[in-house]
């Protein structure tokens, strides 16, 4: 990932030398069992656990020759073990370690996103309070519909976040697998009690039945549930941008007093972190097509999953990261404007009330056909004609058989406030 979108510590965790980590650990695991049941002598288990390192420039350099990282890997941890570097990947193949290896990197990883992702759900929940009773108008079809609150905007991007953070929780238990069967997945070279060892160690599980790899199905899980996050995170990010348009101007971003919305224009305040949220979501959603692609392999491996993981797998989850801090920190710092939402509240009128007009005609009495063809011709009529809908209709004498003028001006009051927030608010923002 390049630099611009890439924080520190989840950087580390793709890092070569972490790699190489995880994996001379797993090695050493697998020495120290294999001792325990006899297979190698327990000094050769004891030598490797305090002899075995790497040379990340040293790897690369042998990887040249070998065209095989694993076996890159082995020569040069065998040159620091040195006699006993015989029992060192003992029995086992370089799946084995390249798969519990990226278990362990893709768990990592998750841990990292699932934090971001909790700091994100209680910034949204004390936003939605916050603004529990702001009034604005609500939209669909990006036309105004009828009054709704901020806090209860905020409030559905809440629970949904809540849910992004139960399947990220399932998506981690999916990948946390340790898989060391030997060639082809059969034990035939390695006790399985080495594997379950390894696995209780590095606090994974062992896989119900490897093919020599870990099957890419558990894979493709995780990548697909990233996917929905990102597409979370732009559904938010596309409702701010919506709403800090010039003649909306309802929510904006932080803007600080230094920075510079154009070249060209010195008045411009662009929701660029917003758009940017955009293309990264855009970005972090391109790898579920071909997680899902991986899952198809030749018989018990092949190594066409290899090159796509090792691109994309660092840089989705990074991209992630990168995303859900950036989004945090513009719900922490965003403008909101009470005073504008309630001046787009009025912009209609008590056309907002259309439908409280409709319910009432047919409690009175009318079919429901009737009833909306009489307050739609007058909802068309006040529209058109920018005229109060409330003097529109009181010319309507077909309607004022069934309601007096008095009870049209009760229906049509615009709301100061919505009778079933605290409800929601007690029942379902939790």
């Amino acid at each position: 990932m390049i630099p611009r979108y890439n924080r520190p510590k989840i950087e580390k965790i793709w890092t070569l030398d972490n790699k190489f980590k995880i994996w001379t650990e797993i090695e050493v695991l697998i020495a120290e069992k294999l001792a325990d049941i006899g297979e190698i002598p327990k000094p050769a288990a004891r030598e490797i656990r305090k002899k075995a390192k790497f040379n990340v420039k040293e790897i690369n350099k042998l990887e040249k020759e070998t065209k095989h990282d694993v076996n890159a890997y082995i020569d040069n941890v065998s040159k620091y073990i040195g006699k006993q570097s015989k029992y060192f990947h003992h029995g086992v193949t370089s799946s084995d370690i390249i798969d519990t290896g990226f278990s362990i990197q893709l768990k990592q990883t998750g841990e990292i996103i699932h934090k971001e992702l909790n700091t994100l759900i209680k910034n949204l929940k004390n936003k939605s309070i916050k603004y529990k009773n702001t009034l604005m108008i609500g939209r669909s079809h990006g036309i105004h519909a009828e009054p709704i609150t901020f806090g209860l905007k905020l409030g559905s991007f809440y629970n949904e976040f809540k849910r992004n953070l139960k399947r990220l929780e399932l998506a981690i238990e999916e990948i946390s697998i340790c898989s060391i069967s030997g060639p082809v997945g059969t034990y035939d070279s390695i006790d399985p009690r080495v594997e379950k060892y390894v696995a209780k160690k590095l606090n994974l599980k062992c896989e119900d039945i490897s093919t020599q790899i870990i099957p890419r199905d558990r894979h493709a899980f995780f990548f697909s549930i990233l996917g929905i996050i990102g597409s979370s995170i732009e559904r938010l990010a596309v409702e701010i941008r919506h709403l800090q348009r010039t003649e909306v101007l309802e929510v904006e971003e932080s803007f600080n007093p230094k920075q510079k919305g154009s070249s060209a224009m010195p008045h411009k305040r662009n929701p660029i972190l917003s758009e940017n949220l955009t293309g990264l979501a855009r970005y972090i959603r391109s790898a579920v097509i071909p997680s899902m692609e991986n899952i198809v392999l030749w018989h018990e491996r092949d190594i066409s999953h290899s090159s796509v993981e090792r691109i994309f797998a660092p840089d989705i989850s990074i991209a992630l990261d990168f995303s859900l801090h950036r989004l945090n920190e513009i719900i922490i710092k965003m403008n909101v404007y009470p005073e504008n939402m309630k001046k787009n509240l009025n912009l209609i009128g008590e056309l907002q009330n259309s439908q409280k007009l409709l319910l009432k005609l047919t409690k009175l009495g009318l079919s429901r056909q009737l009833a909306y063809s009489i307050v739609q011709k007058n909802a068309m009529n006040a529209w058109n004609n920018k005229r109060s809908f409330f003097d529109v209709l009181k010319q309507d004498r077909k309607l004022l058989k069934y309601i007096s003028i008095q009870e049209l001006r009760e229906i049509l009051q615009i709301k100061r406030k919505n009778n079933k927030i605290d409800w929601i608010f007690k029942n379902k923002i939790k």
